[in-house]
């Protein structure tokens, strides 16, 4: 998986290092367009129908119920699961059950290594992601319940992807730095890379006329145009603070940055703006500093500029945070692959038994059925549907994992900064 950083202007697509650990990610939300239903078949067989306290696998002898899957399948679904097809459904199922099981199968390695964490350190983190949420703690609790969700199954896979980042960390950290010789090995290979783009730096505030649900005061265009004419008089106080001023006003992620979006070539601008606000920033005439407000993607932003660069510029290992950035570039993916190494070996060495999978074997015949009278097309089979795991050294804000490994040993680097 790669991720892509913003270093001195410069924003390199490098391995992830912040490898989100194994609470289920479903990658399969845009297969849950798929639409179809999910009635229960005679006898209520877990291939398409639902039994929940039945044993969907094991692992050690410790049980996956299916009821396990049914709420990763709830939570992502959306609201669409419920039209999913009988075949649709018994795919889903078998996807996430293997995230499950790889989960679990990494659990036991971190309790044997003593790395789950304290109830102390559970709340900490809960605490940060109703934090990072934006939302009230009414709102937070709404959201729980429809996700079907309690704060104990929630405490649960907080405990699972720290015990889990926690082991992956003590591994990964056998890992040591690369020589200068790999350094400068790697950026001679990848010298086209490393070009810092025309463009600027930005930091924005941005006000969402929809209810987003991430600290949004406004819930209409009407409200949106009333708050954006604040925030510009206020930024034009001589003594105003913008990043603050992002940071408690701003409805979107980039509030926790104090509006940073980092840096942007002129052709992003082009694309993700427009082509008058591109031109205004590269104008010469405007000044560094300046605020400037447009309407675009369906919101208000309220832009400063930060910095801007007038033409393209090829980076050096000399040039500033470029040594260091393929430096971590290298120890990233060295981790991935050790933490993907000691995960193959887990999964190998664990006994593990899986009883849905079984079942469709047996079973062949009961996978058939039609989608709901309406049902729109589904997505093509060979969609993202898959519900993977991610070798990762650190817990995202949802409790959610991804599941892929990438142990390319080549980072790329990209200037065409965001």
């Amino acid at each position: 998986m790669i991720r892509q950083v913003n270093y001195q202007g410069v924003k390199a697509i490098v391995h992830n290092s912040n490898y989100k650990i194994f609470s289920i990610a479903f990658l399969a939300i845009a297969a849950f367009a798929l639409n179809a239903c999910t009635g229960n078949t005679p006898g209520g067989s877990p291939i398409t129908g639902s039994v929940d306290n039945e044993t969907a696998a094991s692992v050690n002898g410790k049980a996956i119920k299916l009821q396990e899957i049914e709420r990763v399948i709830k939570q992502q679904g959306q609201g669409q699961e419920g039209r999913l097809s009988p075949l649709e459904l018994a795919q889903t199922r078998l996807q996430v059950l293997e995230s499950l099981i790889q989960q679990e199968v990494m659990y036991q390695k971190a309790e044997k290594e003593g790395t789950v964490p304290t109830d102390e350190q559970i709340t900490a983190e809960l605490n940060k992601r109703k934090t990072a949420s934006g939302m009230s703690q009414e709102e937070f609790d709404r959201k729980m319940k429809e996700a079907n969700e309690t704060e104990a199954s929630l405490r649960e896979t907080i405990k699972k992807g720290l015990a889990i980042q926690n082991l992956t960390e003590r591994i990964t950290g056998k890992i040591e730095p690369p020589k200068d010789s790999e350094i400068e090995a790697f950026y001679a290979g990848n010298k086209e890379a490393f070009v810092k783009k025309k463009g600027v730096k930005i930091a924005a505030i941005i006000i969402d006329p929809t209810n987003s649900g991430q600290g949004d005061t406004t819930t209409n265009e009407q409200e949106a145009i009333i708050k954006a004419k604040q925030i510009i008089g206020q930024v034009q106080q001589p003594a105003s603070d913008f990043a603050q001023l992002a940071r408690e006003n701003s409805e979107d992620q980039s509030r926790l940055q104090g509006g940073d979006l980092g840096y942007v070539s002129e052709e992003q601008l082009r694309q993700g703006f427009s082509p008058q606000l591109a031109a205004a920033l590269m104008d010469p005439k405007f000044p560094i500093g300046q605020v400037t407000g447009l309407q675009a993607q369906g919101k208000y932003f309220i832009i400063k500029l930060q910095e801007r660069s007038d033409k393209d510029e090829n980076l050096t290992l000399e040039s500033p945070g470029i040594r260091q950035q393929v430096t971590d570039s290298l120890i990233n993916a060295r981790k991935q692959l050790l933490a993907a190494s000691y995960q193959a070996t887990a999964m190998n060495e664990a006994k593990i038994e899986n009883f849905l999978a079984k079942k469709v074997v047996e079973n062949p015949n009961e996978l058939s059925g039609a989608r709901p009278a309406g049902a729109a097309t589904p997505t093509p089979a060979n969609a993202n549907t898959n519900a993977n795991t991610n070798v990762n050294a650190n817990t995202n804000t949802n409790g959610n994992a991804n599941a892929n490994v990438n142990a390319n040993t080549r980072t790329n680097a990209n200037a065409n900064g965001r």
